[in-house]
């Protein structure tokens, strides 16, 4: 009985490392967008570039991290607890559309591959925050059943 109780227990403990770890990164991208969002008027050639790389790759590891380790862990059966897969799977069809949208905003600004204008990243920016903000609802839904 008690590696029962051991085996549930350290499950539990990787788990809320797991989502500290995952919010910890959704904060610090968080954090990077509100500097880029604060900026007048971009140009490739400003001090400005380096904070934008610095945004998308933030970005992109903090999507990934959702994607391979929160939701394959669910996905996998790894995650036993009916409530958990149910909201998992009431959330991940619109998180999966904002990952799209994170691909193609990385895609299109990370300006360690090529000199993209910048003529629309205060739009794009605009448009992004819209639907971080969206899956990030979704994601609390998630963060707070795996915490139950």
């Amino acid at each position: 009985m008690a590696t029962q109780y051991d085996g549930g227990h350290e499950r539990r403990i990787r788990t809320k490392d797991m989502v500290e770890k995952w919010l910890d990164e959704r904060q610090q991208m968080l954090v990077l967008y509100c500097k880029l969002a604060g900026i007048d008027s971009f140009s490739p050639d400003k001090p400005e570039k380096q904070l934008l790389r610095d945004f998308c790759q933030l970005l992109i590891d903090y999507v990934a991290f959702g994607h391979f380790e929160v939701f394959d862990r669910i996905t996998s059966g790894e995650e036993r607890r009916g409530e958990v897969v149910k909201v998992a799977d009431t959330a991940y069809a619109k998180i999966a559309e904002v990952t799209e949208l994170v691909v193609a905003f990385n895609d299109k600004y990370d300006l360690s591959d090529h000199r993209q204008p910048l003529d629309n990243l205060t739009k794009d920016l605009s448009i992004l925050g819209e639907d971080l903000a969206s899956r990030i609802e979704l994601e609390d839904r998630l963060v707070k059943a795996l915490l139950r």
